[in-house]
């Protein structure tokens, strides 16, 4: 059932709310908490589908506040609200309110909001995207137990999580966390089988992804070692490897589905590391409500304790000097005795500080300064 609500007022919301619930024969709500999406039109349909889906696990009122001050003077001077009431198999579990606030209404989103949360039921606030630096101080965000962010959604996800480490109030929440849960539930349980001691991790994954710099940090932090970080070309998180002094212990995804758990003196094992869909991400968020301390602590390490290796190419976190490690590589026949030789590492390098100049600052390998005239002959490949 759909019911459209022009130029209306939250009363009125909640009076259209009982109306459908007893023509479709419930009375009862049945609802276990309010989950409010703060979003735009662009990623309305998105994040709404997303909410359906998980409203199946977890019965919810859903509101979707689309703010629209308004591009001229006059629409921005004019105070509207408009709404669209779902319920029944178009709300999923639950019912859905689309709250579209025109005007300097928009500046005012709560006061629509709050007579509209259940009654002594949780609220979690959702930002799909722009989300506030300090979500707990937002007008909406107060309102809530729990905040739900996305740094991915970010124009700089990995400098994002500095923001979030700095707003960071109990009960704030990252989806780039939450991406990670089956990579930690995994290392864990493969910690749990051997008592050996870790020396040192080793995190591969595509660069500038917030999820890969917070399984880092959470090593970093649980297993008190060194964590190197290689950018590779994804998808996501690619592989981590802990080092021991029997050998590695390697949890490998190189296609984004299936992992492979490597481990001295056991077979390899298969195991499930598929990338999960919004929806799904969302569902295991609202199965918790209180504080995550895991999280707190990893987001609140900073990035640059991670060491970064980008083929060939290390440096010490964010705005560090890549350093080339690779070997130089010989002249081409054709190239002049005196040319230097040209670095694979050279290229890479390049192009990771101009794909990102804020996360890598790039230091070139030194050119080979031209033989001398009565510099020694270079010895032959055999010699």
């Amino acid at each position: 059932m759909k019911i459209d609500l022009t130029d209306t007022t939250s009363s009125k919301i909640n009076a259209a709310l009982m109306d459908a619930r007893r023509a479709s024969g419930s009375t009862a709500a049945g609802m276990v908490l309010t989950l409010v999406i703060v979003t735009d039109e662009g990623s309305a349909y998105d994040a709404l589908k997303a909410a359906n889906d998980a409203s199946r696990e977890h019965p919810s009122r859903t509101l979707a506040v689309i703010k629209r001050a308004g591009r001229s003077p006059r629409a921005r001077a004019e105070t509207r609200l408009d709404a669209e009431i779902l319920v029944g198999t178009d709300a999923g579990s639950g019912e859905t309110v689309v709250l579209r606030m025109h005007g300097e209404l928009a500046a005012h989103a709560q006061s629509v909001v709050l007579p509209l949360l259940l009654p002594d039921a949780p609220v979690v606030v959702w930002w799909p995207d722009n989300a506030p630096l300090n979500p707990a101080q937002d007008p909406l965000g107060a309102l809530a137990q729990r905040r739900i962010t996305d740094a991915v959604t970010a124009e700089s996800p990995v400098g994002q999580l500095a923001q979030r480490a700095a707003g960071y109030t109990p009960g704030d929440t990252d989806l780039a966390w939450t991406r990670i849960t089956g990579w930690r539930s995994m290392l864990a349980a493969a910690l749990d089988q051997r008592d050996v001691e870790i020396t040192g991790a080793v995190v591969e994954g595509e660069s500038y992804n917030p999820s890969v710099e917070l399984l880092g940090l959470w090593l970093h932090n649980r297993l008190r070692v060194q964590v190197e970080r290689v950018v590779t070309g994804g998808p996501g998180i690619t592989a981590v490897r802990l080092r021991t002094k029997d050998g590695d212990i390697t949890l490998d995804r190189p296609d984004g589905l299936l992992g492979t758990l490597c481990m001295p003196g056991a077979p390899d094992r298969m195991v499930a590391l598929k990338r999960r869909d919004t929806a799904e991400l969302i569902a295991e968020e609202l199965r918790r409500l209180d504080p995550d301390d895991i999280y707190a602590a990893a987001v609140r390490t900073p990035v640059d304790r991670l060491r970064e290796r980008i083929a060939g190419v290390e440096h010490a976190g964010p705005g560090g000097t890549v350093e080339a490690h690779a070997a130089t590589a010989a002249p081409e026949p054709d190239a002049p005795a005196d040319a230097p030789a040209k670095s694979p590492a050279e290229d890479k390098a390049v192009e990771a500080a101009v794909a990102g100049p804020a996360r890598v600052t790039a230091k070139l390998p030194k050119k080979a300064a031209p033989a001398a005239k009565k510099a020694a002959p270079r010895k032959r490949s055999g010699q």
